[in-house]
């Protein structure tokens, strides 16, 4: 078994206001915990991984091609690899929250 303390894990800030810290990583997935400040924006990307996460606090605006979803603390998204997506902080405080990926997403291009 292998434990990762959130506070252990040093932050990257990967593009203007948006945290990201790699955490456990098993056979088949990996654990990613990210803040986002309020306002800042996930550019838009794609990645092979399927891509499961949980809002733990404030809000986020997701899009994918030309649909647009709105995502509060509580809820939890699904989205799938290979999918062209981003993500827009449009609330006043930071949006923190979880993704899980699958496959491991071990080694993403922002730790370069």
């Amino acid at each position: 078994m292998e434990i990762v303390s959130e506070d252990a894990v040093e932050s990257t800030e990967v593009v203007d206001g948006v945290h990201l810290k790699l955490l456990a990583s098993g056979e088949e997935e990996n654990v990613q915990y990210f803040t986002i400040e309020a306002g800042a924006v996930v550019p838009e990307h794609s990645h092979p991984h399927e891509q499961v996460g949980y809002l733990l606090d404030g809000r986020l605006t997701f899009e994918t091609g030309s649909e647009r979803w709105h995502v509060t603390a509580g809820d939890s998204y699904v989205i799938p690899g290979g999918d062209p997506h981003s993500a827009e902080n449009p609330g006043d405080g930071p949006a923190v929250g979880v993704d899980v990926f699958s496959p491991p997403r071990d080694a993403p291009d922002w730790r370069d």
